[in-house]
């Protein structure tokens, strides 16, 4: 089930400009970015630039082996940028100042607006961040005041899309809610993909392994194809852990005491202390 998760989880990231584009943040404007942001976003467009001249020479017919001799990128980038398997998107950051915006949010439109008063007075209220982190949120607050605020509009991290499409919609927020509809009405593949993903899941729970082929001819051509042809590649022992009552789950738990040891032992984990230790410990 950990694999499905990932599989689906890669499909969101591949999704990823469809999702900026529905959602409405497709615009980026450097001059409301804060410094630290600006230097994402100037790497971001070099990755994009890299790309773009990845693609071009593809499309003009050279072999990778080629592409890579003429840009000097190596073999492994050049086959995920042709393959499409480097989607780059820029996004501002999320942290720790998420949870107190409302309250900055009050104290700003009452006509606090210095950000070391703004960050002494969280500080009393237990924010442990730095005066910086509020001095970037009181630039970029005044910046959006002097321009398009839609273009500040800020898009969840991929990991974050895929919690708001696999959980309840009770257990959304209203503004969660609208971006989950927007997204399944402008990328359909993602919601198709999310639903192989839950029969695969409910095949599992129910050990009906007879759905099994039928399930893989529709992943196939879904977003989750590569997590398909692992299936497929493997179906016996799949059908096994699906009817089986069995599992590896005490191997994995004792391999986990094992990684705890060691690192308790801080280095020291060689293979008489250990039999030492864990043997002792019986």
């Amino acid at each position: 089930m950990e694999n499905a998760s990932r599989a689906f989880l890669d499909a969101v990231r591949k999704s990823m400009r469809q999702i900026r584009t529905v959602i409405g943040a497709t615009t980026i404007d450097p001059k409301l970015l804060t410094a630290a942001e600006r230097i994402q976003y100037e790497g971001y467009l070099r990755r994009e630039e890299t790309n773009a001249a990845i693609l071009s020479l593809s499309k003009n017919g050279l072999p990778i082996k080629q592409i890579v001799r003429q840009t000097g990128h190596s073999r492994k980038l050049v086959r995920h940028v042709i393959r499409g398997e480097r989607n780059d998107v820029f996004r501002t950051r999320e942290s720790s100042l998420d949870v107190h915006l409302p309250w900055l949010d009050d104290q700003w439109a009452s006509g606090c607006r210095n950000g070391a008063e703004l960050w002494r007075r969280l500080k009393a209220r237990g924010f442990r961040g730095s005066l910086r982190v509020i001095s970037e949120w009181a630039t970029r607050r005044r910046r959006a005041e002097k321009a398009d605020t839609q273009n500040l509009q800020r898009i969840p991290s991929a990991r974050t899309i895929a919690r708001f499409l696999t959980i309840g919609r009770d257990l959304l927020t209203k503004a969660e809610a609208v971006t989950v509809a927007a997204i399944e009405f402008g990328v359909p593949s993602l919601v198709d993909a999310r639903e192989i993903i839950t029969e695969f899941h409910t095949m599992i729970r129910r050990k009906a392994d007879m759905a099994l082929a039928s399930w893989i001819e529709r992943a196939r051509v879904s977003l989750v194809a590569s997590f398909a042809n692992g299936v497929t590649k493997d179906e016996a022992a799949v059908r096994a852990a699906i009817t089986s009552p069995w599992s590896n789950g005490q191997t994995e738990g004792q391999i986990t005491r094992l990684k705890l040891v060691r690192r308790q032992m801080y280095g020291r984990g060689k293979i008489d202390l250990l039999q030492a230790r864990l043997i002792g410990a019986e």
